[in-house]
């Protein structure tokens, strides 16, 4: 019987509260702290005392870094890749109790006698003692403990197969440490012969409706993108109205056009992505006056299962034209109804047209001062510096206004799915079955991952063509922004989602499932990698 530190569900737990006690929430110095801790914890193990260069910190950004943790079986090549992201959101909606939101032990007892405002779900959940609250049990800290947990058990038991674990921060917001773990992943494929097999993320269950008790794993992940519009009219006074176009009335069309607009969703295995929603609509003005605004910018969000950045930015270009078209033919009616001459007609724009029309009529020199002085910002992010960049070349452009300048702004996350794929339908039938057997629990498969998550930059599978859109019509790509195509086309192992079963991620009552979480899933994930690797032993014999 070999003596490990996470081998029973109490000692798993134990893991879990102390991984979720390190807060980590994005871009906070404990987001920066959590991985240097994470490090010296595992030092702990026989393995990486014997092998300090298979556990190593990474340069993300921001000063914020991401883990390797590898077990190399002597003689094996084939590699399992596990993922997760260490990395959570705020903690405010605690109120009172936030200092004990990631103390789940003690802030589960503190809920049991303060849970009035509770959905009946989750005061169900409560009472039943089946469920650990806390932000960062659910999603996802769950997940890199079970992974902790399979490098500590087959270094142990010698598994005939590599396991490299890889946490990221940043999932929550930009995915900066996957994106920049992709070239490590390669670089440690060439200088260990690896050969990628599987990356298996540990992303928790979520629920298809709510309250939904179905337990799922997950063959693919959706993708999400995000078109983004400035809207730049002609300025005038309050007083004379006529003497100008609002960038409000101007947003308005195209907003109207791509809410909810279903020509935007798209079925595949029976699934459907939702619909567009505008994350964001905004004027540019910092400051009232009576001067009329003319600069407005909005930010919507698009879900992705087959198509790419090129198809995406097809479609809003014409959705854009034809919002365009509807508020030309309504300010036309408008100056005919007052007898007012039009200031103009408004004109939809990519951004990648403006960028050329502006080097063209300045040199590139002149460019490169307008993004350096927007990148020396600190304050805003790669969304707000998307727009200050577009703006200002619309400002010295402005014989091209009134108009809609569309492009995409950061993240972009490429949709992936392996159903299909030979392994993946061979881990998806074993865990199915094992799980009815052992423990009576239901599975059932999703072809698309619908959290969203860093599965999206492994396995990319779509033309050169499919990226260059998001590239040319990104304004920060390349300078704080960038996603690895090329490294990720290279990862071309097939993608799985098998984690914990839990509720209400990003919400107060955020909790996981306590049997689920340290006894079922950590069991089924062990034997089907136990599955793969003995399954390829015994090809290697027979051949």
């Amino acid at each position: 019987m070999i003596n490990m530190k996470w081998g029973t569900p109490e000692k798993l737990r134990e893991l879990l509260c102390e991984l979720v006690s390190w807060k980590s929430i994005t871009l906070s110095d404990g987001e920066k702290q959590f991985p240097i801790l994470l490090k010296e914890k595992l030092k702990d193990l026989e393995h990486f005392q014997k092998y300090p260069e298979h556990l190593s910190l990474h340069q993300a950004d921001l000063g914020r870094q991401f883990l390797t943790a590898m077990y190399k079986h002597p003689e094996a090549t084939d590699t399992i890749c596990l993922i997760s992201h260490f990395d959570t959101v705020n903690t405010e909606e605690y109120g009172d109790l936030q200092p004990f939101s990631t103390m789940p032990e003690k802030l589960t007892q503190l809920f049991l006698e303060k849970y009035d405002d509770f959905s009946q779900d989750a005061i169900k959940d409560l009472e039943s003692g089946e469920y650990l609250f806390g932000r960062g049990t659910m999603d996802m800290k769950m997940g890199l403990a079970m992974h902790m947990r399979l490098i500590e058990k087959a270094s142990l038991e010698n598994w005939p197969v590599n396991l490299l674990l890889l946490t990221v921060p940043d999932e929550e917001v930009n995915s900066s440490g996957m994106r920049c773990a992709v070239p490590v992943l390669l670089h440690l494929q060439e200088q260990y012969n690896l050969t990628y097999k599987l990356f298996l993320n540990g992303e928790p269950v979520f629920s298809q409706k709510p309250a939904d008790p179905q337990y799922y794993i997950y063959t693919g992940t959706i993708g999400k993108i995000m078109p983004a519009a400035l809207f730049y009219g002609k300025e005038t006074h309050v007083g004379e109205p006529f003497g100008g176009i609002t960038s409000p009335f101007i947003a308005s069309f195209l907003t109207q056009k791509m809410e909810w607009n279903t020509e935007f969703q798209e079925t595949v295995l029976g699934e459907r992505t939702p619909v567009p929603v505008t994350l964001q609509q905004k004027d540019l003005k910092l400051e009232y006056s009576t001067q009329t605004p003319y600069r407005s910018t909005a930010l919507y969000n698009v879900f992705l299962m087959k198509r790419n950045a090129s198809e995406i930015m097809d479609l809003f270009e014409r959705i854009a034209n034809e919002a365009a078209n509807d508020c030309n033919t309504v300010y036309l009616q408008v100056c005919q109804k007052y007898r007012v001459e039009p200031v103009g007609k408004v004109r939809v724009i990519r951004y990648q047209e403006l960028l050329q029309y502006a080097k063209d009529k300045f040199g590139w020199e002149y460019i490169e001062e307008i993004k350096k002085e927007i990148h020396a910002n600190q304050e805003w992010d790669d969304r707000e510096k998307s727009f200050r960049i577009t703006d200002k070349l619309m400002i010295q452009c402005q014989e091209l206004s009134p108009s809609i300048v569309i492009l995409y702004a950061p993240p972009y996350y490429p949709a992936v799915n392996s159903t299909g794929n030979e392994l993946a339908e061979e881990c998806v039938k074993f865990v199915t079955e094992r799980a009815l057997e052992k423990y009576n629990l239901s599975v059932e498969r999703i072809h698309y991952f619908n959290g969203i998550c860093d599965l999206s930059y492994v396995n990319y599978q779509d033309s050169y063509e499919g990226w260059t859109a998001f590239e040319a019509n990104t304004p920060v790509w390349g300078d704080s922004y960038d996603v690895p195509f090329k490294g990720m086309e290279k990862l071309n192992a097939p993608v799985l989602n098998v984690g914990p079963f839990g509720k209400d991620a990003h919400k107060r009552t955020e909790r996981l499932h306590i049997r689920n979480a340290f006894e079922e899933i950590p069991f089924i994930v062990e034997e089907m990698i136990y599955m793969i690797s003995s399954k390829k032993k015994t090809a290697d014999l027979k051949s």
